[in-house]
């Protein structure tokens, strides 16, 4: 089929023209995430367990909101696009606990709550339902859901038994966590295997305080030892939270750390006040809390790589492009942060106190400095320490974790295809102006990541990510995201004469051939419902592999064209040629927890419509 080419013009220019107006005050881009369920009930428990009366309005708003975007079936998902799962349905059921039944949609809701978990499991069910209310199957059935992780299957049950959800003999039934291991040097808790992912640092020393101030360890030593050292691991509780008062600028991890000081009558301790004035700031008038504040960084550094081309750049007059370019500057992390001791270098996803700095986000940042131009001593000195943060953290099986290198194989914190991609993205741009030294290390970098995606390409030429997933596919994987994404990678090594990177690329633009659907568009996996992100990723990246010459032969080219063809028209009519721009829940956070984000549609398309414009003519 044909492209209307001016309807992708119109297309195009609607959808940059928005994405250009939805820049800040000062000039980046701040994006706004989903409301989320779970980090409301999380909030509205934490804020009732300090102190229900002063904090009444707030909770009442929450509560609220609860009942007001309860699914059909009774339960809730992360998101209100999200189908209902056990986590989000069960810690909704426990801070509905906080209104007592005293107001009747809040009762009905809980009813409704406690219907969907005792309902029987049917055979592939993968709502994570308990099957009853026993408090035993409860238990069993979040612990499930997220195997031997206890990173968030021990906050939920924490929160549930102090709601009143599992029973007299409540806290046997929450994992103890060794939360004075928080007061040994941090270099050597990765060696310590501990059942917790690296960033929930904050969670082991509350929630595991909490256990022990209700059901002691029956090990004398171990009793002992707990006891001793609560007040030394609260200092460093202390010192690792943000001025801002939320641990990774997130609702959840936040209210978990508070609710269990609150329960443990350390309501006024420095850290759970500081966490109930984060709790109270970032609330939104609809009584919700998103999962995290904002992603400020992450959403402006792909905005700049979607208006990369150099048409797109004149959109924007050198003054703000010098704007966005001293403002991601200026989020380059300069110290060791305090939180993960990650060294200076690496930019986290938000301007906030509370990001950390990781992998993505600072292959991000490099890449949008990079597209950004003007590459003057202060970007070259920024981007050397970043491409450098990079290489220190590639693991040894020549891929790239989050936040730690060798911390462990718990979810969050292995190396994966999606940010080993994006560092070789990033590492391939600032090659050729890289020092002669540090250039070497890149090489070799390059060469040992390639190794790592090779060997994690599934067997029909997928790759799976970490940080976004797709309800509709098999086991809520996204390989239609990790293939995009790593494609897009590959293409300028590829290009270049990569024999390796063209053999990955191929198979890979091969599977997302055969992922596209009969009308045109992709979802998370080839059975999956089509989204506007997922097809403009697609489009994106099998756009870049022709333009790139790889397609090997003319039957070749003409299969990616076809596809292209399609995939474009679906999404200049999916749109209404740039008028609407639906998102879907893709985003994974921490500990699994779904998200969307109201700008990816919007940045997904403006890239994937400047590619295919780009060879419109081929089209």
């Amino acid at each position: 089929m044909a492209i209307d080419r001016s309807a992708l013009e119109r297309t195009l220019l609607a959808a940059r023209q928005q994405l250009l107006a939805s820049r800040g005050p000062e000039g980046h881009w701040t994006g706004e995430l989903s409301p989320s369920a779970l980090s409301t009930a999380t909030a509205v428990w934490a804020l009732a367990m300090v102190d229900a009366a002063s904090h009444s309005a707030p909770i009442r708003r929450g509560l609220d909101w609860l009942a007001r975007n309860q699914n059909a079936d009774g339960g809730w998902g992360d998101t209100v696009l999200s189908p209902s799962n056990i986590s989000t349905t069960l810690l909704v059921w426990s801070a509905l606990a906080a209104s007592d039944g005293r107001t009747e949609i809040h009762a009905r809701a809980a009813a409704s709550a406690e219907t969907w978990i005792a309902r029987e499991v049917a055979p592939g069910d993968s709502t994570g339902r308990a099957g009853g209310l026993d408090p035993d199957a409860i238990a069993a059935a979040v612990r499930r859901r997220y195997g031997r992780d206890r990173t968030f299957s021990a906050p939920i049950l924490t929160m549930a038994a102090m709601a009143g959800r599992l029973g007299k003999d409540a806290w046997r039934l929450v994992a103890p966590l060794p939360f004075e291991l928080a007061v040994c040097p941090h270099r050597w808790l990765k060696r310590l295997r501990l059942p917790v992912v690296s960033y929930a640092l904050p969670a082991l020393i509350a929630i595991g305080q909490a256990r022990h101030h209700f059901r002691p360890s029956r090990c004398p030593v171990t009793r002992i030892v707990r006891s001793a050292l609560r007040g030394k691991t609260l200092r460093v509780l202390a010192e690792i939270q943000p001025p801002s008062g939320g641990f990774l600028e997130a609702a959840p991890l936040t209210s978990f750390v508070t609710m269990s000081l609150a329960a443990i009558g350390q309501a006024g301790h420095p850290v759970a006040r500081k966490g109930v004035e984060f709790l109270i700031a970032t609330v939104r008038s609809d009584g919700s809390w998103p999962i995290d504040t904002n992603l400020a960084t992450w959403v402006t550094t792909l905005s700049v790589a979607a208006l990369a081309t150099d048409p797109a750049l004149d959109s924007l007059p050198a003054t703000e492009r010098e704007a966005v370019r001293l403002w991601l500057l200026d989020q380059q992390h300069l110290r060791e942060h305090p939180y993960t001791h990650a060294p200076p270098g690496g930019w986290a996803w938000t301007d906030l106190a509370g990001g950390v700095p990781d992998a993505d986000d600072t292959a991000g940042a490099l890449v949008a400095l990079h597209r950004l131009g003007e590459v003057d001593a202060r970007v070259r000195k920024a981007a050397a320490a970043g491409l450098a943060w990079l290489l220190d953290l590639q693991n040894r099986d020549g891929g790239i974790p989050t936040f730690c290198r060798g911390w462990g194989n718990l979810p969050f914190d292995r190396s994966t295809p999606d940010l080993t991609a994006h560092a070789l993205a990033a590492w391939t741009l600032w090659l050729d102006a890289a020092p002669a030294a540090l250039r070497l290390r890149l090489e070799a970098a390059i060469a040992r990541g390639l190794g790592y995606l090779e060997r994690t390409q599934t067997a029909d030429g997928a790759w799976v990510p970490l940080w976004f997933g797709s309800h509709d596919a098999p086991r809520e994987e996204n390989p239609t995201y990790g293939t995009a994404r790593v494609l897009a990678a590959l293409v300028p090594l590829a290009g270049s004469g990569n024999a390796a990177a063209v053999r990955l690329a191929t198979r890979g633009a091969e599977w997302l051939l055969a992922a596209q659907n009969q009308v045109g568009a992709w979802g998370g996996a080839p059975t999956a419902r089509a989204s506007i992100e997922e097809t403009a990723l697609a489009v994106d990246a099998l756009a870049r592999f022709l333009e790139a010459g790889l397609c090997g032969d003319r039957a070749g080219a003409d299969a990616v064209r076809s596809a292209l063809a399609r995939g474009t028209d679906w999404l200049i009519r999916r749109t209404d040629e740039g008028r609407r721009f639906d998102a879907a829940p893709i985003g994974l956070y921490f500990a699994t927890l779904w998200y969307f984000e109201r700008l990816y549609p919007l940045i997904f398309t403006v890239s994937a419509l400047e590619r295919a414009g780009a060879i419109a003519a081929d089209l």
